[in-house]
């Protein structure tokens, strides 16, 4: 697997690639929110000093609040990609049912654990037979979602059995009704959250691990003292008590995301999923497509397990609008 194909995101690679793409590229392969949070100002202590526990409780209670969750169910981490990771020693399940397609890391974790892993489109009605089952909600790169009180019911059922449920909920800041964060802490459940995403600042690594006090300090005790850095902590504080600036960016995502389909509609694509970060489109020869886009100077999202699929993300004004019309239309 390429280093493209697993995450996008790499464009030096494609810089690489594509040496007379025109410039500069715009890079849509990431799904990441295309106008970050504004508010990016440190105090001198947020760098020259190492972080305190009152910038990590400042941090994590703005973030349970903005959730709906309560702060002493919820950990920090740099970034959720580390806990998916570092699950499989704190949790030890035989046997994993992981929603397919999705973030490829969740199988690839808990297979090098060695765990029995089944990738399905229907991991629930496994809920008696595994130990755990995995699902993304919404999920990437398709946008699909998954009903609160079914989740719950299956919470519930794998936990009488000593299961686990394991959500990643790293874009559920765009819908956060479709969130299970308020049982958060409830036995058998684990919820791993991102902030890069929905607040565009990937580079920051910042998310958080929700599930009961066992898990929590298991946790804790492999991420170490200082798991944050203090800029983490004090724009993650900032943005997550923001709650304006948090309904406003939902609206211009939505929006963003109805002229990408515009675009995507008026070249014949079809889009067959997606968030309102990221379009999924169904295409004969989805590489051929994504080969003529980075030869324009457009780095989209392809898949090594898919020949008919891409992943798109916001462009972010109306001269990547344009671009991305104008290559696709080729």
């Amino acid at each position: 697997m390429t280093s493209d194909t697993r995450h996008g995101g790499a464009l030096d690679l494609m810089r690489t690639a594509y040496p007379d793409a025109p410039q500069p590229w715009i890079d849509l392969s990431t799904g990441l929110n295309p106008w970050p949070y504004p508010d990016l100002m440190l105090s001198a202590e947020a760098l020259a000093h190492l972080p305190t526990q009152q910038m990590y409780d400042a941090c994590r209670d703005a973030m349970a609040s903005a959730f709906g969750g309560k702060p002493d169910t919820l950990i920090l981490s740099p970034g959720s990609e580390l806990q998916i990771r570092l699950l499989p020693d704190v949790i030890t399940p035989r046997s994993v049912a992981i929603l397919s397609p999705t973030y490829g890391d969740h199988a690839e974790a808990w297979t090098q654990a060695g765990a029995d892993v089944i990738e399905t489109p229907d991991p629930l009605s496994y809920t008696d037979e595994v130990d755990a089952i995995v699902i993304t909600n919404p999920n990437n790169p398709d946008g699909r979602l998954f009903d609160p009180e079914a989740l719950d019911a299956a919470r519930i059922a794998l936990n009488n059995r000593g299961g686990w449920l394991i959500i990643d909920e790293a874009y559920a800041d765009l819908m956060p009704e479709y969130s299970i964060v308020s049982g958060g802490g409830a036995d058998g459940l684990v919820i791993l959250r991102s902030f890069g995403k929905f607040f565009g600042l990937a580079g920051l690594r910042l998310g958080a691990l929700i599930a009961s006090e066992p898990v929590l300090k298991a946790m804790a005790n492999r991420l170490g003292v200082w798991p944050v850095s203090g800029a983490a902590l004090q724009i993650g504080a900032r943005a997550y008590a923001d709650i304006a600036w948090q309904d406003q960016t939902r609206d211009k995502l939505k929006a963003a995301m109805d002229r990408l389909d515009t675009i995507l509609k008026s070249v014949g694509l079809s889009t067959v999923g997606g968030t309102s970060l990221f379009r999924l489109i169904e295409t004969p020869n989805a590489h051929v497509l994504f080969d003529q886009l980075a030869r324009a100077g457009i780095y989209v999202r392809r898949f090594e397990t898919s020949k008919t699929h891409l992943r798109i993300g916001l462009p972010p004004n109306p001269e990547a609008e344009a671009r991305l019309a104008a290559a696709l239309s080729l």
